[in-house]
């Protein structure tokens, strides 16, 4: 469990917070291996450890090394209560156990079977379903195929697989025979109507869901069978007609995964203990239930004098939400993939995914897609289910905003409930003072305290052929203390920009979808501009030549190195797409998995997405400086014939025009260079596209519209265009100077 604050020192009190300027709060990533230093958690074993740790009985917060231990009572470091010790508790702290030698642990817990502990049946196998758009095209089709046979190769032996193909009506693959037949039934047109028939009917579930191990070699050719649907095969999208009692349509995605998840949700707790759906789209639905209007998306919003971005950006019907909730209940977490260059809506499909505890995948072709290396990534790496998520403070301050892929507690403040989570899913908070009057200069340092709740399945004996598994409950638990800043000084050289810049993205993120993108990009720069005018007030003021005395505004933070990046990443912010404007030909589908992209990122990650790092090498075995500019600039005086600039979803390699021939391009697959982008690769939550380019030869537009700092900022309508970053900086500056005023 990764926690990061976005200040270390914490504030005194509410006026030293204002006062600084900056956003307090943490992010944290629970299902990480290690804490941010790197550090695993001391785990517990099967001993039940986790139901027997001693909990405050006034605050209900866990027991932690930082709280006082006596012979046979112990006092709560989070709220000072003073708490017994039950003699279960006295036995297990008289020998070596996790909570007295670590913050950070990860216990086991023993099952129940009551609904309170979050415990679910005990066995249960691994259940995918691959769920294939037909209404698309032979490169769709084939692009499929390949992320399919990925899948097939990363999932663990013994897991379960189905194969479901929908356009006007919906196909059920069984493979389990001698050879793959597929069985389908035909989807009514009306938005309200049901299928003819439940899926149940059309094949039993079991029957539908395949043994990898046995039948993987059938599932590969029902694969081969996948064709998109013909012209003749269904009418124009949006439209149906009936010939000799027969509908054809287009695209029925909503009512294919109404009935998927209505057929899984039988086995629920039974065969599976979360079964993942993995959805790939090629347009906008348009048959049956779930259609969504693609007209919305034009030039209309131009002539109407509407804002498109906060038209296109809402959802326009509730089904997918509601859905997601379905899907939540029968046990179904979805993985959506769109790929096309159509609009297709995400601002409304994306719930299903990020609601059910899946993501969100948008890619706008099929030439240069990652998706089969996306899919063998996300099925490679485990994952939590059925996650409980809560955050606790020590007394005096609270927790405030809570943001990310989850849905709170009905009943109980401060708790998340997340579907499903793997090892890179981050989620963020927000502090806030319980009074004016803050910490006591007597106080013990701030605590906070994280409970993560959670199951994995886990192979029984992995020897054995008939590939048993079991549902294991876990509680993972991290505790830190923080200090408390004796001036605002402290505060400043204490910051974390990359959690700041996390917290930040989640606000504009939030403001966005609230109050359109021009909000979000206003909230951002009022926020820079009260930082330097806050900042500026804590400085002295000095004369100038006339004697008079005027404040020397220091936009850049030239005397606070750790405030130093946070102009250059609101810069970036505000030049990447996340915040571009419709206008400037930002398509509302990528800005919509830009959200749900970043706003599930861990602060190293969405830092390279913001603001890329560019390093340069004066060969392909040595490197010659860590980390540059963006800008042209950088390139000329660093003198370096070699550039790798990290983007996080893009990473290139760039050879200047006046490299020396000899240099071998592209770069030896067993030099320095090689083994960073292979680390880079791998570190990674998506697939990467890599870009070899050598200047003089190849179009270097890709490479050099990652350098920003010298190109223009498009302000608000009527655009003002400002010239890169040193302008951006003046206007700050004048801004700062209109807010002291």
């Amino acid at each position: 469990m990764a926690v990061r604050s976005s200040i270390s020192r914490f504030p005194v009190n509410l006026e030293e917070q204002e006062s600084s300027g900056l956003p307090w709060g943490i992010t944290v990533t629970p299902f990480s291996a290690t804490d941010e230093r790197g550090a695993p958690p001391i785990r517990g074993g099967a001993d039940g450890g986790g139901r027997i740790l001693p909990r405050c009985e006034h605050c209900w917060a866990y027991f932690s090394t930082y709280c006082d231990l006596e012979n046979w009572a112990w006092t709560c470091a989070l709220c000072g209560n003073y708490n017994g010790l039950t003699s279960d508790s006295i036995k297990r702290f008289s020998s070596d156990c996790p909570e007295l030698s670590s913050s950070f642990i990860d216990l086991e817990l023993e099952p129940t079977g009551d609904d309170e502990s979050g415990d679910i049946e005990l066995k249960a196998r691994p259940v995918y379903v691959a769920v294939v758009d037909l209404c698309s095209s032979e490169e769709f089709i084939e692009l499929i195929k390949s992320a399919l046979l990925a899948a097939l190769e990363a999932l663990v032996p013994g897991s379960l697989f189905g194969l479901v193909t929908f356009s006007h009506k919906i196909g059920l693959y069984d493979v389990q025979g001698p050879m793959p037949v597929v069985k389908n039934v035909f989807m009514l047109p009306d938005l309200e109507s049901p299928l003819p028939m439940p899926l149940q009917d059309v094949m039993p579930l079991l029957s539908f869901l395949a043994p990898v191990e046995t039948c993987k070699d059938r599932i590969v050719a029902a694969l081969e069978t996948l064709r998109p649907t013909t012209s003749w095969e269904r009418a124009a999208p949006s439209t149906a007609e009936e010939t000799d009692g027969v509908y054809f349509g287009g695209r029925g995605f909503g009512s294919t995964m109404t009935a998927l998840i209505d057929y899984l949700g039988s086995e629920y707790g039974t065969t599976f203990a979360l079964a993942r759906v993995f959805a790939f789209l090629s347009g906008a639905p348009d048959y049956g239930a779930g259609q969504l209007d693609t007209k919305r998306y034009g030039e209309q919003y131009a002539s109407r004098r509407e804002d498109a971005d906060r038209a296109l950006l809402p959802e326009q019907t509730p089904f997918y939400r509601d859905l997601a909730a379905d899907a939540v209940q029968a046990g179904v977490c979805v993985d959506l993939f769109a790929v096309t260059d159509e609009y297709t809506d995400l601002a409304s499909l994306k719930f299903l995914s990020i609601e059910s505890g899946g993501s969100l995948f948008y890619y706008s072709n099929t030439d240069d897609s990652t998706l089969p290396q996306d899919m063998y990534r996300m099925l490679s790496r485990p994952y939590a289910f059925g996650c409980i998520l809560r955050l606790r403070t020590s007394s005096d301050y609270k927790p405030g905003n809570a943001y990310g892929h989850f849905f709170p507690d009905p009943q109980y403040e401060n708790v998340q409930h997340i579907i499903c989570c793997d090892s890179f899913a981050t989620y963020a908070y927000d502090f806030a003072f319980d009074n004016k009057e803050g910490f006591s200069r007597h106080s013990d340092h701030p605590i906070v305290q994280m409970a993560f709740q959670y199951s994995v399945i886990e192979p029984v004996d992995e020897s054995s052929t008939s590939f048993k598994f079991c549902v294991k409950r876990r509680l993972r638990i991290r505790t830190l203390q923080f200090a408390v800043a004796r001036n605002i000084h402290e505060i400043y050289d204490s910051v974390d920009t990359e959690a700041i810049l996390s917290i930040l993205v989640h606000k504009v993120i939030l403001a966005s979808l609230e109050e359109g993108v021009r909000e979000g990009r206003n909230l951002l720069t009022d926020w820079l501009v009260i930082l330097t005018a806050q900042y500026e007030t804590q400085k002295p003021s000095v004369s100038d030549n006339n004697g008079s005395l005027m404040s020397q505004i220091d936009v850049s933070f030239s005397q606070c190195p750790e405030l130093q990046p946070l102009p250059r990443l609101i810069f970036a912010l505000l030049r990447n797409s996340l915040l571009r404007l419709h206008e400037e030909g930002i398509h509302p589908d990528y800005r919509v998995y830009l959200q749900c992209l970043f706003s599930a990122l861990e602060p190293s990650s969405l830092h390279k997405a913001i603001y890329p790092v560019l390093m340069s090498y004066s060969s392909p075995d040595k490197q010659a400086y860590p980390r540059h500019s963006l800008s042209r600039a950088a390139l000329i005086t660093s003198g370096s014939p070699i550039f790798l600039l990290d983007a996080f979803t893009d990473i290139i390699v760039y050879y200047s025009s006046t490299a020396d021939p000899s240099l071998p391009f592209p770069p030896p697959h067993d030099c320095l260079l090689r083994a960073a982008i292979n680390k880079l690769k791998q570190d990674r939550c998506i697939t990467p596209k890599l870009t070899f380019i050598q200047g003089g030869k190849d179009d270097v537009a890709l490479f050099e519209n990652f350098l920003i700092e010298e190109q223009e900022v498009d302000g608000s309508i009527p655009a003002v265009n400002v010239m890169g970053f040193v302008s951006f900086l003046q206007d700050i500056l004048r801004e700062v100077l209109e807010y002291l005023k």
